[in-house]
């Protein structure tokens, strides 16, 4: 049975005269949860450290920790980042975008809002373009990055609550904290690239869901997005992948390394080779760009002694943690693809395109001559007025 079943089971047998003799093991954990706060809490906050704005555009800006949702649907802590454009805002505050970044590791210090994005030469740029448009921005480092526990990468639906609760985080902190001209709308869009794109995209089939009636989604912009990553990771083993480069084995590496912390039945480290084991021990914490280069020469087949299918359950436990969805989405949201992409070569997500469209998904997907990062930049020129119509909507 799936997380999201097993809950709403265990929330209905609470109904029943059965919840009275519910197991004494159990009784902490509800309560705790019980005794959480409301998704968004804000928990604690401080001003961020003018180093890690976003040049030119930024007033104000803020690190916050918030309440939000892990993996296995639980109460968890995240900080994010709240960034306030220069001027005043409209009636209504400024609208927001949700900005979900791409992959910088799983280590507390590779969290953006202590070490700034992975790419900050491309990404500080690209939030500045957005921003001028009149958009703050909210960025979470997603749940067990710069917090307890190791983040769930790639793991689209806690990182979907995650972007979500920062708005809420973002809104409320706005305002009981900032004058009535720095106030954030309830209207905002999620937009993201690469690792942030699978969350982007993955968020857009449960924006309003997960937003509720305080919040007004608007749709959602991805690029260079990861899709059947799991079709991929099913096959790894000995023999398979054959040698890849160092940010394709960085990539699986953080996939082995957080999957194994939210699935430890699983039994990875029992298929380990001593290689795997220091690789997937450097992943927990290692931000990306060094790791990538302490895995120069490094093949994936050297982790495991085994293929990962040999694992009993390991297929329907990667589906449901890396699947994306292909249907639900109720708003207009893009995805744009570089046709020269190496780290999430086109011809993996086509099919998932394909896909979106045969369900009749309100998608508009776009291809261009470029690699992962330049089709960040070209994509501008369509993603910023799709974003204007849909907030004008």
């Amino acid at each position: 049975m799936s997380g999201p079943r097993r809950r709403a089971a265990a929330l209905a047998a609470l109904t029943l005269p059965a919840a009275l003799s519910l197991p004494a093991a159990l009784v902490p954990a509800v309560a705790a949860q019980a005794a959480a706060p409301a998704p968004g809490t804000v928990l604690a906050s401080a001003p961020l450290p003018a180093k890690l704005w976003v040049p030119g555009t930024t007033a104000k800006a803020f690190r916050l920790t918030y309440q939000t949702t892990d993996a296995h649907g639980r109460p968890a802590r995240s900080t994010g980042e709240v960034f306030i454009p220069k001027g005043t805002a409209p009636s209504g505050g400024w609208p927001v975008i949700s900005w979900a970044h791409g992959t910088s590791g799983l280590g507390d210090a590779c969290a953006p809002s202590v070490k700034g994005p992975a790419l900050p030469e491309r990404d500080f740029p690209y939030l500045a373009t957005w921003m001028k448009q009149g958009y703050a921005i909210v960025a979470s480092d997603y749940a067990g990055l710069g917090t307890p526990g190791l983040p769930a990468y790639l793991n689209g639906r806690s990182t979907a609550h995650n972007v979500v609760d920062m708005v809420k985080a973002g809104r409320g902190f706005a305002a009981r904290s900032l004058s009535v001209h720095e106030r954030l709308s309830r209207d905002w869009a999620v937009i993201g690239q690469s690792q942030g794109a699978g969350a982007a995209i993955y968020t857009a089939r449960y924006a309003t869901q997960f937003g509720g009636p305080k919040l007004r989604y608007r749709g959602a912009v991805g690029t260079g997005t990861p899709a059947y990553v799991e079709k991929i990771v099913d096959l790894v083993g000995p023999q398979f992948p054959p040698s890849l480069g160092p940010g394709t084995t960085a990539y699986l590496s953080y996939i082995f390394a957080a999957l194994r912390s939210v699935h430890p039945e699983l039994g990875i480290d029992g298929i380990l080779t001593p290689t795997g084991r220091k690789y997937l021990a450097m992943a927990e914490t290692a931000c990306v760009d060094d790791f990538e280069t302490d895995l120069k020469g490094v093949s994936v087949t050297s982790f495991f002694t085994k293929p990962v299918l040999t694992l009993p359950h390991f297929a329907a436990v990667a589906q449901d943690y890396l699947a994306m969805p292909e249907s639900g989405f109720d708003k207009p949201f893009f995805m744009g693809h570089g046709l020269l992409d190496t780290d999430v070569p086109y011809v993996l997500t086509a099919p998932y395109v394909a896909v979106l469209k045969a369900n009749h998904q309100p998608l508009t997907f776009k291809t261009y001559p470029s690699d992962h990062s330049g089709t960040l930049l070209k994509s501008q020129a369509d993603t910023i007025p799709f974003v204007a119509r849909l907030f004008a909507r």
